[in-house]
């Protein structure tokens, strides 16, 4: 049986669930506000790193997949699965707007009897009220009797080759047991497993769960880093003896902040829908400072290695390695390579970056002043000519012997010289 359906939103989430269900005989129309994008897929090529242009050429040419920025062929199709950003304001807050937004879209075109499912990370209660609401209002029909809805969380993970849409089971829940059945048998058709549980709400909550776990973890070696740092212990050592225990413990690393689309926000989604119901989140919260407070503790740790060669940070000649949030993608969403650029050159540090993965610093809402930005080029005189070199992102492509053998001073946030041979004053780590 032949199904059509809508994914609005290509992205790091969207494309490759286009593609999944493309390759799973769904007939899928990708929809995305970017003309760009969608003239780029059309032409078969693909604008992210880990998703060869092959694989989009290949469903392309079968037909099982093209891409419009006409939200009016919603019409033609069976269910509009929505995977669009959900950031935080200015005041750190969430932002729906873009499901809003979206919802509105495609509210006029919902065919009778149509499946909408929203992915986008957000706080319960945003299915079942919000976008039900604007797609009521919009279509004239009610969720549940004339269209169904439902919301099932996004699992994916840039970068990670183990990491595949078809086999990372897929929570839904629908807004009535009628809306679950329909959504959990679409998803079948392109997931091994399905995780039906009793609502959307319990879904929304789910991925946040997800997601307050990792932050809340990777707060504590953060903070763990700090203290065992001014004992002289390095945390990386502790953290690789500990991860043989079988039982009982998961690794989990420090780093020079959080980045990414998912650790930074989605917690703050919980804390701010919390104080609805008079609820305090400060266990949340209290991650969220450490967190938060990392690049500040690695701006200082470079003003001591710079000290220790007798350099000032002010007028010193900074190089960050690696833009992109984790190691080997090009996504480069909440990088805390940002932060640190903004506070070394608020110290009066000149400051430069390297990534192989972001020849460019493409505008955004949060970075625009530094867009156009360059990376320099990897080179020994290049690298010479920096008074520091700052690791942000260990990508594997980077050659780490070259960059010890070139670079005056290190300050590894990464452990990404691990096993590589260094004098002791050099390398410093945060």
């Amino acid at each position: 049986m032949n199904t059509n359906i809508a994914i609005v939103g290509l992205g790091y989430v969207g494309l490759p669930l286009s593609l999944q269900f493309a390759r799973s005989g769904v007939t899928v129309l990708g929809l995305d506000v970017d003309a760009k994008k969608v003239e780029l897929l059309n032409q078969k090529t693909s604008y992210i790193k880990h998703i060869e242009s092959s694989q989009i050429a290949a469903m392309v040419e079968a037909g099982q997949f093209s891409a419009s920025t006409d939200f009016g062929k919603i019409e033609q199709v069976e269910a509009v699965i929505i995977c669009v950003p959900t950031p935080l304001n200015k005041n750190r807050e969430p932002d729906i707007s873009y499901i809003i937004e979206t919802g509105e879209a495609i509210a006029p075109h919902l065919a009778k009897g149509a499946l909408v499912v929203l992915e986008s990370t957000t706080y319960p209660g945003t299915t079942d009220e919000d976008l039900r609401g604007v797609l009521e209002a919009g279509s004239g029909m009610k969720a549940g009797v004339d269209f169904h809805l439902a919301f099932s969380p996004e699992r994916e993970d840039p970068g990670n080759p183990d990491s595949k849409v078809a086999v990372i089971p897929k929570v839904v829940g629908g807004y009535t047991p009628a809306c679950l059945a329909r959504a959990s048998a679409l998803y079948g058709r392109a997931i091994k497993t399905i995780v039906p549980v009793s609502s959307c709400r319990v879904a929304e909550a789910t991925k946040l769960l997800e997601n307050i776990f990792r932050s809340v973890n990777i707060a504590l070696v953060n903070e763990l880093k700090v203290v065992y740092s001014a004992m002289d212990i390095d945390v990386w050592e502790v953290i690789g003896a500990a991860k043989t225990k079988p039982f009982g413990f998961m690794p989990f690393y420090p780093g020079p902040g959080l980045g990414g689309h998912c650790i930074p926000i989605d917690p703050f989604y919980l804390t701010w829908k919390a104080r609805e119901y008079g609820q305090n989140t400060r266990f949340i919260e209290l991650a969220g400072e450490i967190n938060t407070s990392m690049p500040e503790y690695v701006v200082h740790r470079l003003m001591e290695a710079l000290n220790a060669q007798r350099k000032a940070m002010n007028g010193a000649k900074v190089l960050i390695l690696g833009l992109s949030y984790k190691p080997d993608v090009d996504d480069d969403r909440e990088s805390p390579s940002y932060v640190l650029l903004d506070l070394l050159k608020r110290r009066g540090a000149e400051v430069a970056y390297y990534d192989p993965y972001v020849p460019v610093i493409r505008p955004s809402r949060e970075h625009s002043h530094w867009a156009g930005t360059r990376s320099v080029e990897w080179n020994e005189q290049v690298v010479r000519g920096f008074d520091a070199v700052l690791i942000a992102t260990n990508h594997k492509a980077v050659n780490y012997k070259e960059l010890v053998a070139w670079a005056e001073c290190i300050l590894d946030t990464r452990n990404a010289l691990a096993g590589v041979a260094s004098q002791p004053r050099q390398v410093w780590k945060a």
